[in-house]
Formats: C-alpha cells, structure tokens, sequence
C-alpha cells in the first residue's frame, strides 16, 4: 500500500511539531520554527513523490511497483553519492530509489510513521534504538568518513593547536568565538552534542548560534560570520562558498561517522516494499555496491570509504 498518503504527512508534521514543541534547548523560539519547517519541507518533497510517482500513488493506472523510497541525510544528497550510485543500482536492477534528503533524526520519524521503505543514516545511538524499539529488523554498517572542525583562518580560539576534539570545543566555548550548529537534530548535530557533552557544557549565549538548517546552509553562514562549525568530510568537500574557512582540526577518533543502511520492519510495517528495499540493502554491502562508493570522488578526493573492501 502506498506510505506516503495525505494523512501520512499529516501525522509526520504533527509528530515532529510535538516532539519539537518537548525539547527544551537554548534558542528554543527558533528551532520550533525551523524544525517544523524542515518537516514541513519533508512532508511536501514526500507529497511531490506522491503526486509524480512516489509510493503513496493509489490506482493500478498510475502505481509503480519498481521503486523505494529512501530517507535519508541531506550530507551524502548534497555530496552528490547518490547520483553515483542510484543510476547504477537501477541499470542492474531495474529498481530506481526516490531519496528523500532529510536530517537524521527526521529520517527516523518518517521510517517509524511507515513512509520510507529503507534508511541509510549516521546515528549509531539512534539506529541502536530504531532496533531495539522493534522498527528496524537489520542494520548494515555501509561507509564512514569523519567530521572535521572548520573556522576562521585568524583562528582566534587557537583551535589549530587542540590536542583533541574535545579541547577545541573547550578552547571554543572560553573564547566565546562564534559557533554556527545546524540545531536541526540531524545525525552531525547529534554528534556535536555527544561532543559538547564530553567538554562537560551546555553551550548558550550570543556566540553559540542554532540555526535549524541543513550542512550547506549552516557552512554558508559559518562563512558569512567567521564562525567555527562542525561539518562532515563529503559536505565540505563539495562546499564552495568558503571564503576565510578552513579545515582548523581533523583526524580524531572521536571525529569518526559511520553511515549505515537499516531495513524496516516488515511487522510493524508491512505495506512497505520489502523486498525491493532489501535489494537496495543487500546491493550496497555487495562488491559492486562497496567499489561504487570506493570509485566516488570530489575533486580528486574520496569523501567515502566503503565499510569492506571491494
């Protein structure tokens, strides 16, 4: 049956809106507004597909078994990987993938509303927890790349000379140097906060800005303000409105981001295209899946390593 009905974007707006309106956070005022804007703007992306072809189409005439829809991140859409790989898997397969770009934590709303047939995220916190909820029945580790911090080349927290991940937020947070954060509780949100909760701080103040958008966005204000961001290794290597940013602090354990693949389950929803999606899945783990990812570059550079090797 089809997922994403009228009702579906409904309950999923709702849904977000609410948790929204439960979050108690620094800036709370304008993360409601531009978190359930983000949902607003899911919702309507999930409308289109079911206006043009998605799966929440209704009536043999227009239905179209040969397609999934995905959720997920807007960093590995916004890289350009999946108009890598997508072509790909369909001339194999003759199944297309409809993506639907999403933060994280939205691309687990929507598959726990019954809306995605499958999610490739990086939230190992939150895809333990979609198992262990009974949503998910298998997950696949799929690529990694790493977070890096950027800011501006003046440096004015001394973020160059952090021995660690954790001391360069530190240094950050003492200098009260502007901080741009996506606050949009996507997964290199997610992974900023697990960070701020190793330095031991809550941030907060004027230096500290939440802005509830997506990578590209939030990188374009950290240029626009001279403000250091936390940005995953794809997204900026893709980004080119730098302007004075540069790469202030890499290569940290505590940096690494692992994406992986997770099917729904077929239980809990079973309308769902099962099948096709676990051939999205399974293909991706595959040698050819794995050398697709290993064969994707930005300038010169490989944004992903594959989780095995082709």
């Amino acid at each position: 049956m089809a997922s994403w009905s009228g009702r579906g974007i409904a309950v999923s707006c709702r849904r977000v809106f609410k948790e929204t309106l439960n979050y108690s956070h620094a800036n709370a005022g304008v993360r409601i507004i531009q978190r359930f804007l983000n949902a607003v703007r899911a919702a309507a992306v999930a409308g289109l597909l079911v206006l043009f072809g998605g799966p929440g189409m209704i009536g043999p005439a227009i239905a179209d078994a040969s397609h999934i829809t995905l959720a997920s991140t807007t960093s590995i859409e916004q890289s350009g990987l999946f108009r890598h790989l997508v072509p790909m898997f369909r001339e194999e397969t003759g199944i297309d993938v409809r993506v639907v770009a999403v933060g994280t934590g939205q691309a687990f709303a929507m598959a726990r509303a019954g809306d995605a047939d499958v999610l490739l995220v990086h939230d190992r916190d939150g895809e333990e927890r979609f198992l262990a909820e009974g949503y998910g029945s298998d997950r696949r580790d799929i690529m990694h790349n790493d977070f890096i911090i950027l800011g501006p080349e003046s440096d004015p927290a001394g973020v160059r000379e952090a021995e660690s991940a954790i001391d360069a937020l530190q240094r950050i947070a003492v200098a009260e140097a502007a901080f741009a954060s996506r606050g949009d509780d996507s997964g290199t949100h997610r992974a900023e906060r697990r960070l701020w909760e190793e330095v031991g701080i809550t941030p907060s103040g004027r230096w500290y800005r939440e802005l509830g958008s997506g990578m590209g966005s939030t990188l374009n204000t950290a240029a626009g303000m001279d403000a250091y961001v936390l940005s995953d290794r794809a997204s900026w290597l893709s980004f080119r409105n730098r302007q004075a940013l540069r790469i202030l602090f890499q290569d940290d354990d505590a940096l690494l981001n692992p994406y992986a693949s997770l099917r729904i389950d077929r239980d809990r929803h079973p309308h769902l295209k099962h099948e096709l999606a676990a051939r999205w899945h399974d293909w991706l783990i595959s040698g050819a899946g794995q050398a697709a990812i290993a064969d994707f570059v930005i300038d010169g550079e490989q944004p992903f390593v594959p989780a095995t090797k082709p």
